[in-house]
């Protein structure tokens, strides 16, 4: 376990060990909010510190995690377990480790008026006191993640994991007083009481990940107590296949992009694009591939699971509806397994073509192993028919970067936009992750994340030989109005300039 180091809080020590289920969480934020102004803006040392713990926790104690993950979902991989809500937070936590020092100093600005006599600067100073509400599909990775975010900030954080993913939850939060005080870092567990529950904290910042409709409920709750709210949300993701893209590359990608945790990723593709002519040799290819990678599902340790048995009636619903209005299924069933499982809520890799408005699956995101494949002739249907929809958190587009793709970025929108691979803008520092719409609202990651959790604090000093406040107050004089008519006579030459330039640019 990493040491604190020398400048940690002698308070935030010698409360070490205390579980946060000691208190309510009414306590927890008084707790937190009085260690903040005792405590003051934590220097950058003290937020590197912090966000080595937070890394040490997750590294310390990654087998444990990994075993609660597996128990959690009933089957879940290993590696991925340890790739995702492990390994996969350590590259952002190490970026903003990186750039604290950078990020939190003053900036100054217009330094030509400070010569004159008008200094200015903005301050990136904490909020304070953060709560950080994660889904059940990535439970660490997406409140983790965040934390180290709002920990460089300089707050105090207090996370909220699923209930859904209690055995996950529960290795946190026992092993999180080894590594912080609950004045510095706090578990909330269903111990505390629902999401709902959590929602209403009268914290400084909430920021909440998982479907629109929660995420909906949630602003509604910060909103009644003034707090500033981040969203990531979900959606039905588009990929295209461009016209003249290799198919066999597109298949194999968006094949095995639709089935990472089982298709339970807000990032995996749910519907594709594809030129009519290559129609059915994509599908063909899909299915090879899933039939490669899954030469057994029902006993294979490797096959995630559906997480409960709500999402399992859920799915096969999406499927049977869209399959009995006329959609056409085909599934890799390996020989002699009863698939669909209940028991064991597997669901097989299932592809669907034949798609048409009035299927559930049209608007429902699915969040399982079910791809659905629609053939196009040109570009405009397809930006048609994704903008029918709300906005998703990332686009799939699988081929060069052409004139084609640029008529698709720039007619669409969507929260990111990912070409020929799988969440990629996930591992760069220097890319925001975030929604937009319906896919949320606010991001994190890199900077951003810094930014989201901070308050850039404007500061303005004057030695200027004239008062803004004697021009701005009573009695006007003469001289005054003759200075704002000549201000507005100013202006209205600077604008009329500004507009012939503009036109002349436009041919107007």
């Amino acid at each position: 376990m990493t040491k604190p180091a020398e400048h940690t809080s002698t308070d935030a020590i010698s409360t070490r060990g205390v579980s946060s289920e000691a208190h309510t969480l009414t306590e927890l934020v008084e707790i937190q909010r009085a260690a903040f102004l005792r405590d003051g803006i934590p220097d950058a040392d003290t937020r590197i510190d912090r966000i080595t713990r937070l890394a040490a926790l997750l590294l310390d104690n990654a087998d444990e995690i990994a075993a609660a993950l597996a128990e959690d979902f009933g089957s879940r991989p290993r590696e991925l377990s340890l790739a995702a809500d492990v390994a996969g937070c350590m590259i952002d936590l190490a970026h903003q480790r990186r750039g604290v020092k950078d990020w939190m100093a003053e900036s100054k600005v217009a330094k030509v008026q400070g010569l004159l006599g008008y200094k200015q600067s903005i301050r990136h100073d904490p909020l304070g006191v953060v709560a950080i509400m994660g889904p059940w599909n990535f439970p660490l990775q997406l409140t983790i993640v965040p934390a180290g975010s709002a920990f460089a900030a300089g707050n105090r954080v207090i996370l909220r994991p699923s209930s859904v993913t209690a055995k996950t939850t529960d290795v946190i939060a026992k092993h999180a007083p080894n590594y912080f005080s609950i004045e510095e870092l706090a578990v909330a567990t269903s111990k505390h009481g629902s999401g709902s529950d959590f929602a209403k904290l009268k914290v400084d910042h909430m920021f909440f990940t998982g479907s629109p409709g929660v995420g909906a409920s949630v602003a509604q709750e910060a909103a009644k107590n003034l707090i500033p709210v981040t969203l990531e949300l979900g959606g039905k993701n588009p990929a295209v296949v461009d016209i003249d893209a290799d198919i066999d590359k597109a298949a194999t990608m968006l094949a095995d992009a639709r089935m990472v945790n089982g298709g339970q990723v807000c990032l995996c593709p749910d519907y594709v694009f594809v030129p009519e002519a290559k129609l059915g040799e994509f599908t063909d290819k899909v299915v090879a591939r899933w039939t490669k990678n899954f030469p057994t599902i029902i006993d294979n340790e490797q096959y995630t699971s559906t997480i409960n048995q709500k999402n399992y009636e859920r799915i096969l619903g999406l499927i049977d509806d869209a399959e009995q209005l006329g959609a056409t299924k085909r599934q890799v069933i390996p020989g002699g397994e009863p698939l669909p499982d209940a028991e064991r809520r597997k669901i097989p890799p299932t592809l669907l073509t034949g798609v048409k408005a009035g299927m559930k699956i049209e608007e429902d995101e699915v969040f399982g192993p079910v791809l659905t494949v629609y053939p196009y002739r040109d570009l405009s249907e397809v930006i048609s028919q994704i903008s029918s929809h709300p906005h998703p958190l990332t686009m799939y587009w699988c081929g060069e970067h052409n004139e084609r793709f640029q008529k698709l970025a720039d007619n669409t929108r969507s929260g990111s936009i990912n070409g020929n691979d799988f969440a990629i803008h996930l591992f760069s520092g220097e890319l925001p992750f975030a929604g937009v719409g319906n896919s949320g609202m606010g991001g994190y990651h890199g900077r951003t994340g810094f930014e989201t959790f901070s308050h850039a604090r404007a500061v303005a000093f004057s030695t200027l030989p004239v008062s803004v406040a004697e021009m701005m107050s009573p009695p006007f004089l003469p001289k005054d109005t003759k200075l704002t008519n000549n201000q507005l006579k100013l202006w209205k030459f600077f604008n009329n300039r500004a507009m012939k330039k503009v036109r002349k640019r436009l041919g107007a």
